[in-house]
C-alpha cells in the first residue's frame, strides 16, 4: 500500500500511522477497512474518542438532518438551538439524577483546552500557583496541560520550562504496601516540605496514557478529604475515561467524590467530532465575560450528536449494564492469557473497557500489537515503556466482535513467545513500580 504521500508531505511529528501503515477509506462500527478493502476489528476507538462506534446511524441521522437544515455551524459562544438542546439534555439525563449542580464551559474543541481553562481558572480562585499532578499522569501536550503531564517523551519537547507544578506519587506508584495518600498529607503539613500550598489537584481516576493505572476507591476518597481540608480543588480529568468508559457516565462515580472541576472531551461528542468541556461548580464560576474564550469553542455539529447520544444510551442504566457485561468478557479473557503464557510474565489492570495486559520484556506489547494488526485487529500501547498493551474497544462492540478480536490477541502473545525462546527461561517477575494490577 503506497504511504508515499504521506512520507513526503506530512510532518515528521505523525504518530499512529507508523503504527498502522495502511490508508483507511472507511469505518462503521468496530471495523475499519483500509484501500484494499481489509478489514480490521477496532480496538482503539480513536484513542478512546469512539465509544459509541463509527458512523453510529442512531447519531450520524440527526447530524445529517441537521447539516440539511442549514443549521449554524460556528456560532462562536453565541446561543444556537443545537446548543439548547444539550445544555437541556445534559441537564435531564446526567446532571439531575445524579443530583449534580454544574456550571457548563464550553472551551477550545479539544481535551488539551479544557484542562487550560481548568488549571486557569483553579489558579484564579485560589489566588495560588503551584497545582499538583501525579505520576504518570497525561493531561495533554499544550503549556499548562504539559507543565501536569509526567512523561518525558512529551516533556522533553517542550523547548521551555514546564512551572507551576508539583508531582506526587500516584496509587500503588511505590506498589501495593505504600499509601501515598500518607505521603501528600505529611507534604501539605509540613511548611519544611518544599511543597507550597496548591490551589488544586488534577487526577485521572484512571490513567489511560500512563498505563491504565486504576486508583482505588479509598484513595480517591483520601484524596478528596485532603483537598477539602487543605483548601484544594479537586479537578477530576474525565477526558479519555469519561463518557462511559469505566461504566458510569463519570469514572468516580463509584468513589461517591463530588470533584470541583471536571475536564470532558473525547467521546463528549459520541460521534467522533471536536468538543470538550469543563463542569464547574456554580461557586467557582467566577469567569469574567470573555475572559476565556477560543474561536471554536462550542461545536454545534458536536452538540447535535452528543444530545442524542445522552438520550440514546444514558436515560437508563441499560448502557451500564451492557458495558458491565463486556468489561467482565474483557477481564477473564485477559486473566486467562495471563496463566495460559507465564513465559511472558504477564498482569491485567484496568477497569471497566479500558484494560492493560502488562508485560515485563521489554518491547513486547508493541510485538503483540504488530503482530494483531497484520491479523486484522487494531490496539496501541501506553504506559512510560509502551509496556502496556491498551484495551480501548467502542462500549458499543458486539460481542461477537471483541472474541473474535481477544482470540486474535491471544494468538499473538503466543506468536512473539514463540519468536523469542530466551524468554522462555525468564521466569523471575520483575514488579515495576505503578505497575500493581487490580
Amino acid at each position: 500500500m503506497d504511504l508515499n504521500i504521506f512520507d513526503r508531505l506530512e510532518s515528521e511529528v505523525r504518530g499512529y500511522v507508523r503504527s498502522f501503515p495502511v490508508v483507511f477509506s472507511k469505518a462503521k462500527g468496530s471495523l475499519l477497512f483500509d484501500e484494499e478493502g481489509k478489514q480490521y476489528i477496532d480496538l482503539f476507538a480513536g484513542a478512546g474518542t469512539l465509544n459509541y462506534g463509527h458512523n453510529n446511524d442512531v447519531l450520524k441521522q440527526p447530524l445529517l438532518d441537521y447539516v440539511a437544515s442549514d443549521g449554524v455551524v460556528h456560532g462562536l459562544d453565541m446561543a444556537t438551538s443545537a446548543k439548547k438542546a444539550f445544555l437541556e439534555t445534559f441537564e435531564r439525563v446526567i446532571l439531575k439524577p445524579r443530583n449534580m449542580q454544574y456550571s457548563m464551559q464550553f472551551t477550545g474543541p479539544t481535551g488539551t483546552n479544557a484542562v487550560e481553562a481548568a488549571l486557569k481558572l483553579a489558579r484564579k480562585v485560589k489566588q495560588r500557583q503551584n497545582i499538583v499532578s501525579f505520576t504518570h499522569g497525561f493531561h495533554g501536550v499544550s503549556g499548562g496541560s504539559l507543565a501536569m503531564t509526567a512523561n518525558a517523551k512529551y516533556r522533553d519537547a517542550a523547548g521551555v520550562s514546564l512551572a507551576n507544578t508539583a508531582f506526587i506519587p500516584y496509587d500503588g506508584y511505590f506498589g501495593p504496601d505504600v499509601d501515598t495518600m500518607s505521603y501528600f498529607e505529611r507534604m501539605l503539613e509540613d511548611r519544611s516540605s518544599g511543597l507550597a500550598p496548591p490551589p488544586a489537584v488534577m487526577v485521572e481516576t484512571v490513567q489511560g496514557e500512563g498505563g491504565a493505572n486504576v486508583a482505588t476507591q479509598r484513595w480517591l476518597k483520601e484524596l478528596q478529604r485532603l483537598c477539602r481540608r487543605h483548601d484544594m480543588l479537586l479537578i477530576i480529568d474525565d477526558i479519555q475515561v469519561g463518557c462511559g468508559r469505566t461504566g458510569t457516565f463519570f469514572s468516580f462515580e463509584a468513589a461517591g467524590i463530588e470533584p470541583d472541576l471536571i475536564t470532558l472531551s473525547n467521546s463528549l461528542s459520541g460521534f467522533g467530532l471536536p468538543m470538550a468541556m469543563v463542569l464547574i461548580k456554580p461557586e467557582l464560576d467566577v469567569w469574567k465575560p470573555g475572559e476565556h474564550n477560543g474561536t471554536f469553542r462550542g461545536n454545534n455539529l458536536a452538540f447535535v450528536t452528543a444530545a442524542k447520544a445522552l438520550e440514546t444510551y444514558w436515560a437508563d442504566d441499560r448502557f451500564t449494564q451492557s458495558i458491565a457485561g463486556k468489561a467482565t468478557l474483557l477481564r477473564d479473557f485477559l486473566e486467562n492469557m495471563v496463566h495460559s503464557h507465564p513465559e511472558a510474565g504477564l498482569s491485567v489492570r484496568g477497569r471497566g473497557l479500558i484494560q492493560g495486559l502488562v508485560s515485563d520484556i521489554p518491547g513486547f506489547s508493541n510485538k503483540v500489537a504488530a503482530q494483531a494488526f497484520k491479523h486484522g485487529v487494531v490496539i496501541e500501547t501506553s504506559g512510560a515503556n509502551d509496556e502496556v498493551l491498551k484495551f480501548l474497544p467502542a462500549l458499543t462492540i458486539e460481542e461477537v466482535q471483541l472474541r473474535q478480536a481477544l482470540d486474535v490477541l491471544d494468538r499473538s502473545v503466543a506468536d512473539v513467545v514463540a519468536a523469542q525462546p530466551e524468554q522462555k527461561q525468564a521466569n523471575a517477575r520483575v514488579i515495576k513500580f505503578g505497575g500493581k494490577a487490580r
